[in-house]
């Protein structure tokens, strides 16, 4: 039983050093773009019952309560927080926030669409609209040279207005990815997420319409990380790290005092 005690505090011993890797990636990502914290989720190992609930105890009676002994604790997984950042306002004509769900189109180099919170984009010296590593958004966006001024609506239209010309051409429309499960897409780094059997299919259309939010020209949307919460969090994972080094050693200590007596 003492050697299990040991199996036991070993397992809570990696779970909080793993919900401590969770806590260090928030914060390390505390100023990143559209960022969304991740939550360690645990679990506890299967029990090991010696005597049944209800198990007969003698020829009258029954066990009422039984007896089980569990095995340890897992992560079962992280789970991603999609909260609404803070929208940054920047001025800049071509960063975008979403107000709301959805997730930008980004065709990574392969030609799979990845999914991203991270409207920091710029244009290439062809006019195309890509993000911060030079991968285009979809549908495409090209913008002509010689453009004064550009408008991106709400709902995601693209307008611009040409030196020579008073009325704005339309460029195209950016369109919202929105799931059904947002928290079962795959990060990948990058800002960018892909789609899995858990999220679902992408649901593609215009910003504002079938529960998509709306794009706001101007803004970048912050890290929804709050620091002062993670830091509580991460006090919490160091005490009951420090909780389950003390099982390791009043076990060791038991185990020595046997073995001096025996």
């Amino acid at each position: 039983m003492t050697n299990a005690a040991l199996h036991v505090a070993r397992t809570g011993l990696d779970a909080q050093n793993t919900k401590m890797q969770v806590i260090a990636n928030n914060l390390a990502n505390v100023n990143t773009t559209g960022f969304k914290r991740d939550r360690a989720d645990f679990q506890a190992l299967a029990y090991q019952q010696l005597i049944a609930a209800g198990a007969a105890s003698d020829s009258q009676n029954k066990f009422a309560t039984g007896l089980s002994l569990g095995t340890g604790v897992s992560l079962a997984g992280t789970s991603r927080i999609d909260t609404q950042g803070t929208l940054n306002q920047t001025g800049s004509a071509l960063d975008l926030a979403i107000e709301g769900n959805g997730y930008f189109q980004i065709q990574r180099p392969d030609g799979i669409i990845a999914y991203s919170r991270d409207g920091n984009f710029s244009r290439t010296a062809e006019g195309t609209l890509v993000n911060s590593d030079g991968l285009p958004l979809q549908p495409q966006i090209q913008i002509p040279e010689g453009v004064i001024s550009i408008t991106i609506g709400n709902d995601g239209t693209v307008s611009a207005v040409q030196a020579g010309q008073s009325t704005p051409t339309e460029l195209g429309q950016i369109e919202l990815a929105s799931f059904a499960n947002p928290s079962g897409l795959q990060s990948i780094g990058g800002n960018l997420l892909l789609e899995t059997a858990a999220s679902g299919a992408p649901q593609v259309g215009s910003a504002g319409l079938d529960g998509r939010g709306t794009i706001q020209q101007g803004n970048l949307e912050g890290s929804n990380v709050n620091i002062v919460q993670e830091l509580v969090d991460m006090i919490e994972t160091q005490r009951a790290y420090e909780v389950n080094s003390k099982m390791i050693k009043s076990t060791d200590e038991m185990l020595q005092y046997v073995n001096q007596q025996l």
